[in-house]
C-alpha cells in the first residue's frame, strides 16, 4: 500500500514537471527572423508587437506599448508597411550605435511624435546577458539614450521622452546563441497611457 503511494505521487510529480517543460519549451520555441549574415532580426520584426501567433489569430491584437496612441492612429503602428510599425530598435554586440537600417523608423516616429506634442515616449533598453549586471545596466541605458537622440534630432520633443534600462533582466527570448542575443540587444519604442 506505501509503495503504490508513493509510486502514484511520484507519478503526479513527474507528470507534473513534464507539463511544466513542454510548456516552456511552446513558449521558448518564438518565430525566427533574423537576417542572414548579420544575427540581427530584420527591421520589421516587431516580435510581440503588431504580431499575431497561432494563439492569436481571430483575436484581437496585443497593443502593448501602445497604450499611449489614440486608438484610431493603432492602424498605422501595426501596419508592417508602415514604418512606425517597427518599435524595437537592435544593436550590434557591445554597441550603442543604431544601424542605418532604422532610419526611416525612427523619422516617422520623430514626425508623430512631433504631430502629437503630448505624447509621451518611454524609450526601454536592453543587453543580452554577457557581461555584468553593471555593465548590462549602462549599456541599455546608452542605448536608450542613442536612440533619444535620434529621435529629438528627427523633430520630436527631447521632454517628451524618457529612458530606462533593464539591461539583462528582461529577454526578449530565452536561452543563449547568436540568434537568441540578437533579439535581446534592444530599445523598445513604449508609448504609455497618459
Amino acid at each position: 500500500m506505501i509503495n503504490n503511494k508513493h509510486s502514484l505521487i511520484s507519478g503526479i510529480k513527474l507528470t507534473a514537471v513534464l507539463v511544466v517543460a513542454a510548456m516552456a519549451l511552446t513558449a521558448c520555441g518564438g518565430k525566427k527572423n533574423l537576417r542572414d549574415g548579420d544575427n540581427m532580426p530584420a527591421a520589421g520584426d516587431n516580435g510581440q508587437y503588431g504580431q499575431t501567433d497561432g494563439m492569436n489569430q481571430g483575436r484581437d491584437i496585443d497593443v502593448r506599448g501602445l497604450e499611449g496612441i489614440d486608438p484610431a492612429d493603432r492602424a498605422m503602428f501595426m501596419d508592417p508597411n508602415n514604418p512606425l510599425s517597427t518599435r524595437i530598435v537592435y544593436f550590434d554586440n557591445d554597441s550603442s550605435a543604431i544601424p542605418s537600417r532604422f532610419s526611416q523608423a525612427i523619422q516617422a516616429h520623430a514626425q508623430y511624435m512631433s504631430q502629437h506634442p503630448n505624447l509621451r515616449l518611454r524609450l526601454e533598453g536592453n543587453t543580452d546577458e554577457r557581461g555584468t549586471r553593471e555593465y548590462n545596466v549602462a549599456l541599455g541605458e546608452r542605448r536608450a539614450q542613442s536612440v533619444k537622440q535620434a529621435i529629438s534630432l528627427s523633430g520630436a520633443n527631447a521632454s517628451q521622452i524618457s529612458t530606462i534600462s533593464y539591461g539583462e533582466e528582461r529577454p526578449a527570448e530565452l536561452g543563449s546563441g547568436p540568434e537568441v542575443e540578437a533579439k535581446n540587444r534592444r530599445v523598445e519604442l513604449i508609448y504609455p497611457a497618459h
